[in-house]
């Protein structure tokens, strides 16, 4: 029964997917013939065709929200068949602040880290990177008005722990019961997809991802990924 489960959800799966690459071909011929209306208007003095231009860059910027949320979509939708390599878990998350960095200035948000002393962890780089970044940028959108983002890793009875910690808006406990659920957000720009995959990545790697949070004064999420047994880590390396 449960094999005919995973088969029918696997079939829904290629099908949803198969069915967001149909739409993204004419949305990407809609995105091309909307850039060469916007050139052919950009600098006119003409009133009425200012106006077109302008209705022209609110379907660009509307197209392109269309395609995140496909591009979101896809990602959900995936099977992921993982490629486990020996990873630096404190590394990959300096690379992830760091490419965040300006959109964290941007927004008048401190960063802050306590990365502690860490085996290498057999995950999947560049899928675990997704995850990461989709938590990292929750949290920036959560403090609008500025804030600090605490990033700290330690290890923890056999997992290595990551939390993500945000002094802003916080949740209620309404929100927090939904914000796994895919397609909820409370964001108007949200596509409702970055917690959801984040959770399914976590989960794929045998992890866990929870939650805490409070009205006013911030959220933290916490990811714990299974570490290999102290015999088994070779010094810097991990036997796959």
């Amino acid at each position: 029964m449960q094999d005919k489960e995973a088969d029918r959800l696997a079939f829904m799966g290629q099908l949803a997917a198969g069915l967001a690459h149909e739409i993204r071909t004419p949305l990407s011929t809609l995105q091309a013939n909307l850039q060469m209306l916007q050139e052919d208007f950009e600098g006119t003095a003409d009133e009425r065709e200012r106006r077109a231009l302008s209705r022209v860059k609110l379907l660009l910027k509307e197209t392109a929200r269309l395609e995140e949320i496909l591009n979101d979509f896809l990602r959900f939708a995936a099977g992921h068949k993982l490629d486990l390599r020996p990873t630096d878990l404190n590394r990959l998350l300096e690379e992830i602040l760091e490419f965040l960095g300006p959109e964290a200035a941007r927004r008048k948000v401190r960063v802050l880290t306590s990365l502690g002393e860490l085996p290498r962890v057999a995950v999947d780089g560049n899928l675990l990177k997704q995850a990461l970044l989709n938590l990292v940028m929750n949290a920036l959108q959560a403090m609008p008005g500025g804030g600090e983002l605490m990033v700290r890793t330690q290890e923890w009875r056999g997992y290595a722990q990551v939390d993500v910690t945000d002094t802003g808006e916080g949740m209620t406990p309404e929100v927090m019961a939904r914000c796994f659920d895919v397609y909820y957000s409370t964001k108007k720009s949200g596509t409702g997809l970055g917690l959801p995959t984040a959770r399914r990545i976590i989960h794929e790697h045998d992890g866990t991802l929870g939650l805490t949070s409070e009205p006013g004064k911030g959220s933290c999420f916490t990811i714990r990924l299974p570490l290999p047994k102290p015999a088994e880590r070779g010094g810097e390396t991990i036997p796959l």
